[in-house]
């Protein structure tokens, strides 16, 4: 329901149990962003709002007109992650600059520390963390070895194998 400067939504026990939505206060800082419709231009990341789970900011610090994050994660997160690839921080498209097995770091322009809640985060706050989905299909479909009634077992054409042949790994 939206009433003047206020509204109210729903949170799912998902939400409450995979994000940071479960310590929020009154006045906490939240990033608003309306949903991409499939017909407009892709501008960025592929985002969806689907949170894989909560990290944590471990350090800030300023490198020229830039400010270095870095950020503490699970690994089951950290896995689907690669260097100059994408990450979403609590709805925060960004570009991953490196990262380890529970760890990564992000580089932020001025204008997005001053437009977002990036900018205002400590060492120690804790953050919501979305992973590049197309890694997790990927995964899910080279890796699955489940096969439906439509199979009968039969191994599909799509695994590492085919994938190294055809130049893709």
């Amino acid at each position: 329901m939206i009433d003047d400067k206020r509204f109210t939504v729903d949170v799912s026990p998902e939400t409450l149990a995979k994000t940071t939505f479960k310590g929020a206060k009154i006045g906490d800082r939240l990033n608003l962003e309306r949903a991409l419709r499939l017909s407009d231009r892709i501008d960025g990341h592929l985002v969806s709002g689907h949170i894989d789970g909560i990290g944590t900011v471990t350090l800030k610090q300023n490198i020229g007109n830039a400010i270095i994050v870095s950020f503490k994660v699970p690994e089951f997160i950290s896995h689907y992650m690669i260097q100059k690839g994408s990450v979403a921080v609590d709805g925060i498209s960004l570009t991953i600059n490196n990262c380890g097995n529970d760890s990564f770091d992000v580089s932020i322009i001025p204008h997005t520390a001053k437009l977002t809640t990036i900018g205002f985060k400590k060492a120690g706050d804790l953050v919501n963390i979305e992973t590049d989905m197309i890694g997790k299909y990927v995964e899910r479909f080279v890796g699955d070895k489940r096969h439906d009634e439509k199979t009968k077992g039969v191994k599909t054409s799509l695994d590492m194998e085919f994938l190294a042949k055809t130049g893709f790994v």
